[in-house]
């Protein structure tokens, strides 16, 4: 599933051929995703200047001059494709009318933005933007890693007396907004802290060196242009490469790359999902 970095990445690429852009026509292709789209989809986008494009956690927000905010989640395989005169950027004129090219969305000037989605676990749906921190989608997610309220501090309460794996509490988005499994896997490695170690028995130290590893880690991703995993793709249509420096994250067997280990990178599976580390230099 795309995590923060490739949902970022997708934002970036998106915003500027949808900020301040109207859709001039707007088309689904099927009558539902994951859920259904909304009843008023088509006619709400339909004509609507897009405001901003913006991203909380996971999701995309493009938020309309008639007071709602379409948000996109992007489910394990949705990604958009941009096509269409004056993209800048954009490269690649990728083919928007297969049949896994669910909504067309047709903008003033000439662009035409695509959501394929082969799987369909992605969703989109419309809120009102006055209301939009109180929806069930947004109302317990915690701080974005890159805002002020994310510091060790915040850390620290959060896990104060957890006996809770570590890795289990960054990936609950209740302690942070838009971690996934393998930058949790990658930002633990980094600070040299064992995922199955209990929360609250991380002391001050290393707390704020895995608050300092979750931001580099990140921001090496989105600088790369996040991780491509199945079918993740740009909004262009291009690979991302942060994959080809993953240091443990599905690497199991292989030789540890800290510099002076001599050990070799481990799997557990905690509350279903795959844990990469080193069982030598991660305590």
């Amino acid at each position: 599933m795309p995590e923060l970095p490739e949902v970022e990445t997708v934002r970036t690429g998106l915003a500027p051929v949808l900020t301040g852009a109207r859709l001039e026509r707007v088309e689904t292709r099927r009558a539902d995703l994951r859920f259904p789209f909304p009843q008023d989809f088509v006619q709400t986008l339909t004509g609507a200047r897009i405001k901003a494009v913006e991203r909380r956690a996971k999701y995309l927000l493009f938020r309309l001059d008639r007071g709602q905010t379409w948000v996109t989640h992007l489910g394990m395989t949705g990604r958009f494709l941009v096509s269409g005169a004056a993209l800048g950027a954009f490269h690649h004129d990728p083919e928007m009318h297969d049949r896994h090219t669910h909504v067309r969305l047709d903008i003033e000037g000439g662009a035409t933005v695509g959501y394929h989605d082969t799987r369909r676990f992605g969703f989109m749906g419309l809120v009102d933007t006055a209301a939009l921190s109180a929806h069930a989608w947004f109302a317990n997610l915690g701080p974005e890693p890159f805002s002020p309220a994310f510091d060790p501090a915040h850390l620290q309460q959060v896990f104060e007396g957890r006996r809770q794996p570590v890795k289990g509490l960054l990936l609950d988005q209740r302690t942070v907004a838009g971690l996934g499994n393998i930058y949790v896997c990658e930002a633990l490695f980094r600070a040299a802290i064992a995922p199955d170690r209990q929360a609250g028995d991380l002391s001050p130290a290393e707390l704020t060196r895995l608050h300092a590893e979750v931001l580099a880690v990140l921001n090496a991703a989105i600088t790369a242009g996040g991780s491509t995993l199945r079918d993740f793709r740009h909004s262009d249509g291009a690979l991302g490469y942060f994959q080809h420096r993953f240091q443990v994250y599905d690497r199991e067997g292989e030789a540890c790359l800290r510099q002076g280990c001599a050990g070799h990178v481990a799997r557990i599976v905690q509350s279903g999902r795959s844990s990469f580390f080193c069982g030598q230099c991660q305590t």
